[in-house]
C-alpha cells in the first residue's frame, strides 16, 4: 500500500516518514511490507490510508495539480483537512490512529461488518437491516 508511490516520488516518501515520526513506529513498513492481519486492523488501517491519500495529494501538487476545494466523508475527512492545510499531518495521523483504537475496541476484530448500499428502496432497506441485525435491534 503506497509503497510504488513512495519510491517513484520523494513528496510522498517525505509525507511517509512524517506519519511514521509522528506515530513514533514505522506506519509506511506496514504499509509495505503488512503482514496484511495487521494493516487490516482499523487501528492500523485508518492512518495508513489517511497517509497515502495525503501522499497522493502531495504527488499531485508536486506536479502542479493543486485542488480548488477539498472534501471527504467520514475517514476522507481528515485527508481533505490536511491537504487543505487546516490540521497537520502528524495530529491528523495520531487522531485517526485513536479513532481506529476506539473503533476496534468497540467491535472486536472480526465481529460485525460495513456496507454500502446504494438504489435500494427505502423498504426493500430497512427488510435488508433488519435480517442483517438477526434480532439483536427494532
Amino acid at each position: 500500500m503506497g509503497h510504488e508511490l513512495a519510491e517513484g516520488f520523494l513528496s510522498a516518501r517525505r509525507v511517509l516518514e512524517e506519519a511514521d515520526h509522528a506515530l513514533g513506529f514505522p506506519l509506511s513498513k506496514l504499509c509495505f511490507e503488512g503482514p496484511a492481519e495487521e494493516l487490516q486492523l482499523t487501528v492500523n488501517t485508518q492512518p495508513s490510508v489517511l497517509t497515502v491519500s495525503v501522499a497522493a495529494a502531495a504527488v499531485l501538487q508536486e506536479n502542479g495539480i493543486r485542488p480548488d476545494f477539498v472534501a471527504g466523508h467520514s475517514l476522507g475527512e481528515y485527508s481533505a483537512l490536511v491537504v487543505a492545510g487546516s490540521i497537520p499531518l502528524g495530529e491528523a495521523a495520531r487522531a485517526v490512529r485513536k479513532r481506529g483504537q476506539y473503533m476496534q475496541e468497540a467491535v472486536p476484530a472480526g465481529r460485525g461488518a460495513m456496507a454500502a448500499i446504494l438504489g435500494l428502496p427505502a423498504a426493500e432497506l430497512e427488510e435488508v437491516c433488519r435480517e442483517a441485525a438477526q434480532g439483536e435491534v427494532d
